[in-house]
């Protein structure tokens, strides 16, 4: 069995990722679904994208940390349709 080592920018979405699920549990209960939600279908958005194309994985980390940011304020209670 082979074990592939990821590397520094797979760790960092991951981490994102990791961050951003744990984020929904700080939410109250009747909003975590779409939080949940919008976080999957951001990241399965950006399946696409090479693990080579270094520069636009940087640029959607730091838009998604900036948005992580944005909703984990315990001013935002839920999030609407996206």
């Amino acid at each position: 069995m082979v074990v592939r080592r990821l590397s520094g920018l797979q760790k960092d979405v991951l981490r994102l990722y990791r961050d951003c699920l744990r984020a929904v549990h700080k939410k109250p209960e009747e909003s975590r679904p779409r939080f949940y939600a919008f976080a999957r279908r951001e990241f399965e958005r950006n399946l696409d994208i090479k693990r080579t194309d270094v520069k636009a994985i940087e640029y959607l980390l730091r838009i998604g940390r900036r948005r992580m940011e944005q909703y984990t304020s315990p001013n935002v209670r839920d999030i609407g349709a996206v």
